[in-house]
């Protein structure tokens, strides 16, 4: 199945988030809350603004991002959760730590 978006609604496919805690307790599927990170699956073409000028949306295929806890309208594709949501319910764009790859010297 396909999705075509419309405006400025993102589709983001949530992250599984680690089951175990750093001390190693395991944490049990009822006790967990959904993550609010993800991976931005297809955007739309833009947000449509008053003068008739579309505006393209900041966010691109493959962002991993961070969105609030109670946006979006969820649907399965292919037994797998997805939300659409508007740009607007993204909260930022996680990106890698470039120190992070770097060998110390």
């Amino acid at each position: 199945m396909k999705v075509k978006l419309l405006w400025d609604r993102v589709l983001v496919r949530r992250l599984e988030e680690e089951e175990k805690t750093a001390s190693g307790i395991i944490i049990p599927d009822t006790a967990k809350e959904k993550p609010q990170i993800g991976v931005v699956v297809e955007v739309g073409p833009g947000k449509l603004l008053k003068d008739g000028k579309l505006l393209p949306l900041e966010v691109k295929k493959g962002d991993k991002v961070v969105f609030q806890k109670y946006s979006g309208s969820e649907f399965k594709i292919k037994g797998e959760e997805h939300l659409i949501m508007h740009e607007d319910d993204l909260l930022g764009i996680l990106e890698e730590d470039e120190e992070k790859g770097k060998k110390k010297k």
